[in-house]
């Protein structure tokens, strides 16, 4: 059996991951918070699986790298000097970085990917997400995950290409464009629909969660995977060898 180390396990996902070590018949090996040693902690794991806070993740990519280890990022917020150290990390260890370790949403970016490559510009690109009034990120991790299929699908570059925040007088939506809008409220897991709307016709693919087991089971799935692997930058797809 893998034992699985859980940075951030007093977190609501923390607990879920726990849950969906042991119902994956695998040991789970202890965990950290806020402040908690996590050098410790890798000591005694096989794989790591964070979902802490972006500001805790250059010290969990050290310990990583000090054990020789395996780590799955689940932690979203993540900026681009985030990445720079993900990808930095992956010279030396195996890293799989998502914003969302669902298998269901996985699937859909493939989805949201082809349909943009086979739909012109003529064709309006909308992401609408939903999530519970305490999560603190917006766009969430999971947006930003499709619109960078959409946009890999188009060819174009997210950052220049992306819309957000309308308010007020806006003017006509620039072609190519891809927007996004964020709810809160309630106590919704996650819910994420990416629109195309072209005259007279629209597609709307959807993933709706019901609760955050589904993410804890897709986290759990991604860190056996990752076990054996060489050094990298991994990612959810190939899990699912898409």
């Amino acid at each position: 059996m893998a034992r699985i180390g859980i940075i951030g396990s007093e977190g609501r996902m923390g607990r879920a991951i726990a849950e969906a070590i042991a119902a994956a018949g695998e040991t789970l090996a202890g965990g950290t918070d806020k402040g908690g040693d996590v050098a410790t902690l890798a000591g005694k794991c096989d794989v790591l699986i964070d979902f802490s806070s972006p500001a805790a993740l250059e010290g969990n990519l050290e310990a990583a790298m000090a054990a020789n280890l395996p780590i799955v990022i689940g932690t979203t917020g993540l900026e681009e000097r985030h990445h720079w150290l993900i990808d930095s990390a992956a010279e030396t260890i195996p890293v799989l970085q998502t914003g969302n370790t669902s298998l269901g949403v996985t699937l859909l970016a493939h989805l949201v990917r082809e349909a943009a490559s086979r739909l012109g510009e003529e064709w309006d690109i909308e992401i609408v997400e939903t999530h519970h009034r305490m999560k603190v990120d917006a766009p969430s991790g999971t947006a930003l995950l499709l619109g960078e299929a959409a946009a890999k699908g188009r060819g174009i570059s997210l950052a220049d290409s992306s819309e957000r925040g309308r308010d007020g007088i806006t003017g006509k939506r620039e072609t190519g464009t891809i927007g996004f809008a964020a709810l809160r409220g309630g106590t919704v897991a996650g819910d994420h629909t990416v629109h195309f709307l072209a005259d007279n016709e629209r597609l709307a693919l959807s993933h709706l969660a019901e609760n955050r087991g589904i993410f804890a089971k897709g986290a759990v799935k991604a860190a056996q995977w990752l076990l054996g692997k060489g050094p990298g930058r991994y990612t959810m797809p190939e899990v699912l060898g898409l």
